[in-house]
């Protein structure tokens, strides 16, 4: 009988010593399974910071064996891609915020609140990812502070002071010169619908929200305001063209060929953020070029900057792997990582103490340092979703399918419907 019972304990250690190494087996083979994640960004395939992106996440994956992360630059339709993902709850492990972090996605992202880098947030990007509860949902990895981008040799042989280009009257006169020398005054990429938007998005806040003694923010913010004091954005949209200040294909070029006009010396100035300078430099590295504040309408007012979010990389809060995705982005807050990520805009940093190349502009920064800096005015004025009105209304305009008037009243229309949801 104590034979039959040791062979029998025996037995039953044997199987229970398989079965464990199976557990094990099975609990490792789970912790080497390939994972494979998806990040989507707005920026399309050509413009140098995908491709520095690109280069980092196949860094982050030789450093990661068994993670794969699919890059799927963005097109025109990102907007609306992400839109339709967010109704259907089904959105990429990472993706980039297009200046919406905490407005539109931050239901939908992962708190990074947490996270080492945020006691390190640059000051000028800060308040912008944070919301009403201190909670911070991207890392920004620059900081979008911009004016109107220009080829400083042209305005220097046509003996063009840009110093002296303070009010948009002063910019008319200017843009006359330029055109009268058979140089393009101002591209635009409107092929692609945003760069049209963008110029919008800089003229407008010189209209309505600028001038301390005389704005509209409280009531482009609770619904009261007077959409016939639009009409002035749109008339200057359509001035300029009908002045042949803008490119003769502004409906056909991209914004690649903004850049590349710019860089080329073939337009005078470019209504984007700066990282069209670094763009730019990319096809023409002896170029030489800057940035100057967006003009006021009225010499009592002040030229100001544009600032916001540029390049934000949010996480999926459902997620099916949450540790690799706050490691990735961890990768992207390493002081190297986003030095490259930073100089490809040729953008100051997300974080403090992160040097970015920012090559000659960062004269033009020290210069402009103490200037005021308003936000991307659909941003903060604009319900969301009237990105997309604002630049089928500009194409209107352009194109002569549309009066200022008529801009407007679509204006007015899908305000009051946007801003009621």
């Amino acid at each position: 009988m104590k034979k039959k019972f040791v062979l029998i304990l025996v037995a039953l250690l044997m199987v229970g010593l398989v079965v464990g190494c199976s557990s094990n087996s099975e609990e490792s083979e789970n912790v080497s399974e390939p994972k494979e994640l998806v990040f989507m960004m707005n920026f399309g395939p050509d413009e140098a910071v995908t491709k520095v992106f690109e280069d980092v996440v196949a860094e982050f994956e030789a450093a990661n064996e068994g993670v794969t992360i699919n890059v799927i630059p963005g097109n025109k339709d990102y907007e609306n891609i992400m839109k339709t993902k967010m109704g259907a709850n089904d959105l990429p492990d990472f993706w980039t915020t297009h200046g919406w972090s905490v407005a539109r996605y931050s239901e939908y992202l992962m708190p990074l609140t947490d996270q080492e880098w945020v006691s390190r947030l640059n000051p000028g990007i800060e308040k912008v990812v944070t919301d009403a509860n201190g909670d911070v949902f991207v890392l920004p990895t620059d900081v979008d502070l911009s004016g109107i981008a220009y080829n400083k040799t042209v305005l220097e042989d046509l003996n063009i002071n840009p110093d002296e280009l303070k009010t948009w009257d002063d910019f008319r006169a200017a843009c006359e010169i330029i055109k009268e020398n058979n140089i393009t005054p101002i591209h635009i990429g409107g092929k692609e619908s945003w760069p049209i938007g963008n110029f919008l998005d800089w003229v407008a806040p010189t209209f309505l929200i600028t001038n301390d003694d005389d704005n509209h923010r409280a009531a482009l913010k609770d619904g009261t305001f007077d959409w016939s004091n639009w009409d002035q954005v749109g008339v200057m949209l359509q001035e300029f063209d009908e002045k042949e200040y803008f490119n003769v294909d502004s409906l056909s070029s991209t914004y690649i060929d903004s850049a590349k006009n710019l860089a080329q010396g073939k337009a005078a100035f470019a209504f984007y953020g700066n990282y069209v300078i670094a763009e730019a430099y990319t096809y023409n590295e002896n170029a030489n070029l800057g940035f100057i504040p967006v003009p006021s309408n009225a010499p009592a007012d002040e030229p100001t900057l544009i600032s916001g979010e540029r390049t934000t990389v949010g996480i999926w809060k459902d997620t099916e792997y949450p540790e690799v995705a706050k490691a990735f982005v961890s990768y992207l807050s390493n002081d190297e990582v986003m030095s490259r990520l930073a100089t490809a805009n040729s953008l100051p940093a997300g974080l403090v103490g992160v040097e970015s190349d920012t090559g000659k502009l960062a004269e033009d920064y020290e210069k402009y340092s103490d200037l005021r800096g308003f936000s991307y005015f659909d941003r903060e004025f604009l319900p969301s979703g009237m990105w997309e009105t604002m630049t089928s209304t500009g194409s209107g305009l352009i194109s002569g399918n549309m009066t200022p008037e008529e801009a407007s009243k679509e204006m007015k229309s899908n305000y009051d419907r946007l801003l009621g949801q």
